[in-house]
């Protein structure tokens, strides 16, 4: 595992030099709130990141609910006990394994890894413009339904999970980077991630970091481009 440290938050990554699974750690004053869980091996180096910060653990927040980022969610709850558990209210039906789709939502598919083994119950739906401590949730469908983004208002970071990704290259959900397809191949709706893309770009982050890829500083013109290309290959113009 790595761990590097930025603004108030630090990158925890698995397997950095081959599948980079990021998860991180916000500093909100004397607790810890961690963005995503990574795979089910992850649980002990996310303890080991929170006992070196020396900052307990007391909200674990979902950006979505694929298997790779949820992963070490049941044992992290285990020794967590008191940490509340976060995620948005339509992914949570993901991460109880439940793939239908609602009748205005495209339909197509939900692709990824789909949890099937969660016991964890979350302690609290999100939505859109909710609170969590210094974070604001953003609602940003596209890679799955119920994705969402959390941002930083001290530092600008943008937490934006898979909506995003920086490996072999920036790109919005769903459009390939050849040398690290992943991402792009469990996404559900492009053309919704495409319309999400365009609204985190309008918090001009001064951090992206995003849950396979490294930290951007100052991206928003990488975002604009990943996203302008992301519209020509897909013949749309969310701008219009």
């Amino acid at each position: 595992m790595r761990l590097l440290n930025f603004d108030r938050f630090y990158q925890l990554t698995f397997f950095p030099s081959w599948f980079p699974v990021n998860c991180y750690l916000v500093e909100d004053g004397a607790a810890l709130t961690l963005i995503d869980c990574g795979l089910p091996m992850s649980t002990r180096g996310i303890m080991q990141a929170a006992d070196q910060i020396g900052k307990p653990i007391t909200r674990i927040v979902l950006t979505h609910a694929h298997s790779d980022h949820v992963g070490a969610l049941d044992a992290l709850k285990q020794a967590l006990k008191d940490a509340a558990v976060m995620l948005s209210e339509r992914d949570a039906r993901l991460l109880a394994g439940k793939t239908a789709l609602d009748p205005d939502e495209p339909q197509t598919p939900i692709r990824g890894g789909i949890p099937k083994a969660i016991q964890t119950v979350p302690d609290r739906l999100l939505q859109g413009g909710d609170k969590i401590g210094v974070l604001q949730v953003i609602s940003c469908p596209g890679h799955t339904p119920g994705h969402i983004a959390l941002f930083d208002q001290r530092s600008g970071a943008l937490f934006a999970g898979d909506a995003f990704q920086t490996r072999s290259g920036i790109a919005v959900s769903g459009q390939i980077r050849p040398f690290f397809p992943f991402p792009a191949l469990a996404t559900w709706s492009k053309a919704t991630a495409c319309t999400s893309a365009r609204e985190l770009i309008k918090l001009n982050p001064h951090y992206l970091a995003v849950g396979h890829g490294n930290v951007l500083e100052h991206p928003e013109q990488a975002m604009t481009r990943a996203l302008a290309k992301a519209e020509q290959k897909m013949g749309m113009n969310t701008h219009a």
